[in-house]
């Protein structure tokens, strides 16, 4: 029985009919799917100046001939009541509504019309399908966050039962807790992984001590899918050798969409079905395949809400290889809310800052995970775990780097705790600046 694409239907998401829908957008040829989406992005704009009177208020100055007349909607500019921001004939009994985490600072309800978000599971059931993975029959083991209250935990378990996965909590990541992990993983025929980067990566390094290959002792599993967070490449190595399976890359946004998803030759292919992606300079002018900016995206289906020309807040590269059927996200840098300002004036990806700390803190195994905050324009403090205290030469050694990497004179606090404090959702943030950057 196919259960998980049942249960949707059941809760009145036609997933039958946007599966044929997403089918019939894939079929179209290199030429057809460009007049295809241009037709779709005028459809969408000109449908919410008509339904949302939200929207026809926020961009009063559009040309429908003109995309770059349409104005770009940020986060804040949807900080007000949900009601207020549904098109005509859309209400809460008729709707898939969902909060974003706030990673960004801005947490806001949104909403989907249920015919698109069947089609964002369509999406994110066809990609994972490059590797043999059916969402009706394949065994998930879940690396995420789940509520701690009562009736909030069992509602997620039943969704888990569902939806043919098991989950695994992020917010114990002691040894005591990935041994029960990996007891588990003997004793169930697990398809694959799913889940936050950080968790899944910590998980490696268990199996990494105790000397397992997990493929060894699960043999069932194909691949592992992470998503929410930062993969670097030294994780990936670590995962691919401990885990014994390929490693995907996933980026998406609840709000939107899947957005990209790292396809069977290695690149991260963009979702260009179901939302139109662009790249922005400050000044919202489009940016070249191949140059660094802000990313924007316009979800092409949904009618209950509008996001068009909705900057996420990450910054990326498209591919210079990029064709309107099959662009290619060349590189996620990060978000526009984490980057470093020193005193010299000088800006840098706040990953960047983690990144230099990364490749020295973790080497030796005595720091498992840690965490980067800038309090002060020169004060940064470096927050971690391990088995014991971070040496001063090795502290020394971290300070001559950062100061190689960024500038001189910057002052660095190393603090010491049992765990790290992930946000509800269960993600973490590596880097946070408390800046105040309005």
């Amino acid at each position: 029985m196919n259960v998980f694409d049942f249960s949707l239907k059941l809760n009145g998401f036609p997933i039958a009919k946007a599966k044929r829908v997403l089918k019939n957008i894939q079929s179209k040829t290199e030429n057809d799917f460009n007049a295809f989406a241009e037709v779709q992005k005028r459809a969408i704009v000109a449908y919410h100046l008509e339904h949302n009177p939200f929207y026809k208020s926020f961009g009063k100055q559009i040309d429908l001939n003109d995309w770059n007349s349409i104005p770009v909607m940020t986060k804040a500019d949807l900080q007000q009541p949900l009601e207020q921001r549904l098109s005509e004939g859309f209400t809460r009994k008729n709707i898939y509504i969902n909060k974003t985490s706030g990673s960004s600072g801005h947490p806001f309800l949104f909403a989907k019309d249920k015919f698109c978000h069947a089609l964002t599971w369509a999406v994110i059931q066809n990609r994972f399908g490059w590797y043999n993975i059916n969402f009706n029959s394949s065994k998930q083991a879940r690396f995420y966050g789940i509520p701690l209250d009562k009736a909030g935990y069992y509602k997620e378990r039943f969704k888990d039962f569902l939806s043919h996965r098991y989950r695994f909590s992020v917010f114990d990541l002691s040894d005591e807790a990935f041994e029960a992990t990996l007891q588990k993983f003997k004793t169930t025929t697990f398809h694959y992984i799913n889940g936050y980067t950080s968790a899944i990566v910590q998980f490696g390094k268990f199996l990494q001590q105790k000397n397992v290959i997990l493929k060894s002792v699960c043999p069932s599993l194909n691949v592992c899918v992470v998503t929410s967070e930062m993969l670097f490449e030294v994780d990936k190595t670590l995962l691919e050798t401990q885990f014994g399976i390929p490693i995907v890359n996933e980026y998406g946004a609840s709000e939107l969409d899947l957005i990209a998803f790292q396809n069977p030759n290695g690149n991260w292919q963009l979702n260009s079905e179901t939302l139109f992606i662009e790249i922005l300079d400050e000044h919202n002018n489009v940016l070249p395949h191949g140059e660094t900016g802000r990313i924007v995206i316009t979800s092409l289906y949904n009618k209950a809400h509008p996001f068009i020309r909705y900057d996420i807040g990450d910054i990326g590269v498209i591919s210079k290889k990029s064709t309107p059927k099959t662009p290619i996200l060349e590189n996620l840098t990060g978000r526009t809310n984490d980057i470093v300002i020193l005193p010299s004036g000088k800006k840098a990806a706040g990953l960047t800052f983690y990144y230099i700390t990364k490749s020295i803190i973790e080497n030796d195994g005595i720091v498992k995970e840690f965490v980067i905050e800038q309090l002060k324009l020169d004060t940064f403090k470096i927050i971690y775990v391990g088995n014991e205290r971070l040496s001063e030469a090795k502290k020394q050694t971290i300070n001559q780097e950062i100061e190689h990497y960024l500038e001189s004179g910057l002052q660095i606090i190393y603090e010491k705790q049992n765990n790290l404090n992930r946000q509800k959702s269960g993600k973490l943030k590596q880097f946070t600046s408390h800046l105040n950057q309005n």
